[in-house]
């Protein structure tokens, strides 16, 4: 019956770390998507206006690239957004690791 709990406990665990690696991958992933995202929004809407995709992705890539800069230039945003998905990083590895101390629980 242990090997069946200690079984349990590691599908649990890998669960575990599968959900907050997909999370991870999803919280930068999106800070990484996010500007792109947003040139191709802003070339559709030129398209709507009248202007040709070429010269809409002309006026459009600058744009998002100063709002980047903004971004950039502001003090703290950018540590904080890369110092909350490490936060990320270090409370899924937590979590993970806890799973060893109930697995030596179970053992006995």
């Amino acid at each position: 019956m242990k090997k069946v709990n200690v079984a349990l406990v590691r599908l649990l665990q890998f669960v575990v770390f599968v959900l907050f690696t997909f999370m991870v991958i999803a919280y930068f992933g999106a800070m990484v998507l996010l500007p792109l995202d947003a040139i191709a929004l802003l070339i559709k809407l030129m398209g709507v206006v009248g202007l040709h995709g070429f010269i809409g992705a002309l006026i459009a890539i600058p744009a998002v690239g100063y709002l980047c800069l903004i971004v950039y230039k502001t003090p703290g945003l950018c540590q904080m957004v890369i110092d909350t998905g490490v936060d990320l990083v270090k409370t899924g590895k937590a979590r993970v690791e806890a799973f060893n101390e109930i697995v030596v629980a179970v053992r006995g």
